[in-house]
């Protein structure tokens, strides 16, 4: 061990590591990863999104006190396993949620809050731009917050010089460079997976679009410019290595990775930017990501259609809630716990609840929730009501109570999966899964499974997540050889050889979801109703 610990010190002084930064909606986590691409050292920060004024916004200084304190808690991780003062790394990347709208003045500015995916307050141009581009647009992306701001007539819109997500504004501070890459790329506005890039002919119809309201600049003015995975984004500045590391330790000239979001971070963490390929990130959110073979036959407002780091067509069935409603359950049962005296480990009790759910009825006994915090598109929800009902004859036991909390968090994702699998008749190998809902061995996989009807997998480092995949697209940046892919990289350098275990859907299982989904489609006046009436 005291050699291995000496090995891994050397590469740390000698920069031969790279480190990811991911800035989540609770938690942004730094991963420095070494030679064989295992993480060595962690940091991290636990922060929330606040409601102000109605919008859903962290502010620039919770973000700069985030990253400079995952970075400062990363380092002395370092400090305290290696002996090691943290001075100069490799290759760095930055990745974050994605979509979202950041906008700056000609000064560099913020002129409003940032708003975050969360907010779903721009149906009326998400609509608009869905039909007058003939592509799904949601409400969450970037282009959707733009429109909506200038059908409002929101007197910052002229004054705009640059628009970005919150990974691109990080990486832009840092190095100077105003890049993103093609993954929130097509986050922002749809994209030419020919040309890797944003769409040209979609371009010139926004300009159109908003040529009656005079604006001092045309779209490409004030957005960012496309990279894909492996090409040059800078490098880390004099001023951005002040601003990253605070003790000023860290050196500047790093180079750094194009900036991802956490849809590209996800695939890259579980190996799946092949064709066929599928993952599933279930967290606060959840989202899957399936590489396509084809495009779609026509336009499904259910499904964004993005890309992985390297720019190839993805199908994205994402929704806006997963595991907060079932993670507040547990935080009851905890305060029960307690109240009895008794001591609570968090980790044993979802384990323990989460393996109570897989004794319930496949059809989790005739009940049914709603994890509703915030709206869900996918059913045509502009708000939330968390929502637990039953008839007086169902089977109310704590098993199917579980089993109906874990089915729900995947309803809504189902329904758009549906679209894809039933439809379009997109195939799929595998699905990769990753996120807390898979941390309890077995559970979410199985449930997964039986959502999606197609094997589930679920890798020893799925864990570790969209900070090291990031890591990983640094590090490919750094590695690459002339003409060796992404996925190639991935396939035959990363992941060779690793342990991971795969479980089929049983047909029990998948019958018994469809059950559920039934029972959930009926229900949904239902959460109308609370919605309304709440």
């Amino acid at each position: 061990m005291g050699n291995e610990r000496e090995l891994t010190a050397a590469m740390i002084r000698e920069g031969r590591t790279t480190m990811g930064m991911e800035l989540g909606s609770t938690r942004i986590k730094a991963v420095l990863i070494d030679e064989n691409h295992r993480p060595i050292a962690t940091g991290s920060h636990d922060w929330e999104n606040r409601l102000e004024d109605g919008i859903w916004t962290y502010t620039l200084e919770d973000i700069w006190t985030g990253v400079q304190d995952a970075y400062r808690d990363m380092a002395e991780d370092v400090l305290r396993q290696y002996g090691e003062t943290l001075t100069t790394i490799g290759a760095i990347g930055f990745s974050a949620m994605m979509h979202g709208y950041m906008v700056f003045d000609k000064a560099g500015k913020l002129l409003v809050p940032f708003r975050t995916w969360r907010n779903t307050i721009t149906g009326e141009a998400s609509e608009k731009l869905t039909e007058v581009f003939q592509y799904p647009v949601p409400q969450r992306w970037s282009i959707s917050h733009l429109y909506q701001a200038i059908l409002n007539r929101e007197p910052h819109v002229p004054d705009i010089d640059y628009m970005v997500t919150l990974e691109g504004y990080v990486h832009w501070m840092l190095t100077g460079r105003k890049v993103l890459g093609i993954g929130d790329v097509a986050g922002m506005f749809p994209v030419d997976v020919q040309a890797k890039d944003f769409h040209q002919r979609m371009v010139e119809q926004f300009d159109q679009l908003v040529a009656g309201e005079k604006l001092p600049w045309k779209l490409r003015d004030i957005l960012p410019k496309a990279l894909v995975a492996g090409e040059d984004a800078g490098v880390l500045t004099e001023e951005g290595a002040k601003l990253l590391d605070t003790s000023g330790n860290l050196k500047a000239r790093i180079p750094l990775c194009p900036p991802e979001g956490d849809a590209g971070t996800g695939m890259t963490a579980t190996n799946s930017v092949a064709v066929r390929t599928g993952n599933v990130s279930a967290g606060t959110s959840v989202f899957a990501m399936v590489v396509l073979e084809k495009e779609l036959k026509k336009v499904h407002p259910e499904i964004d259609l993005v890309t992985t780091p390297a720019g190839d067509l993805v199908g994205m069935v994402h929704c806006n809630n997963c595991t907060s409603d079932l993670n507040a359950w547990v935080g009851i049962f905890k305060e029960f716990a307690e109240s009895m005296g008794m001591d609570v480990d968090m980790n044993e009790l979802f384990g323990t609840l989460y393996r109570k759910a897989l004794e319930g009825d496949a059809d989790c006994g005739g009940l049914l929730s709603y994890n509703y915090f915030s709206g869900e598109h996918i059913t045509g929800f502009e708000e939330g009501r968390p929502l637990f009902v039953r008839r007086p004859d169902s089977r109310f036991t704590l098993a199917n109570f579980m089993r109906t909390h874990l089915y729900t968090s995947l309803g809504a994702l189902k329904t758009g999966l549906d679209i894809l699998f039933k439809e379009e008749d997109v195939k799929l190998d595998v699905l990769l899964g990753h996120g807390g809902l898979f941390k309890t061995k077995g559970v979410g996989q199985k449930i997964m499974a039986a959502a999606a009807d197609v094997p589930v997998s679920v890798m020893e480092t799925a864990g570790e997540g969209g900070a090291w995949g990031i890591a990983l697209l640094a590090e490919y940046m750094l590695k690459k050889e002339d003409g060796e892919t992404l996925a190639g990289y991935l396939a035959e350098k990363v992941f060779a050889g690793q342990e991971g275990s795969t479980l089929q859907p049983e047909e029990a299982d998948v019958a018994g979801f469809e059950a559920f989904m039934e029972r959930y489609r009926q229900g949904l006046p239902v959460e109308r109703a609370a919605v309304e009436a709440l």
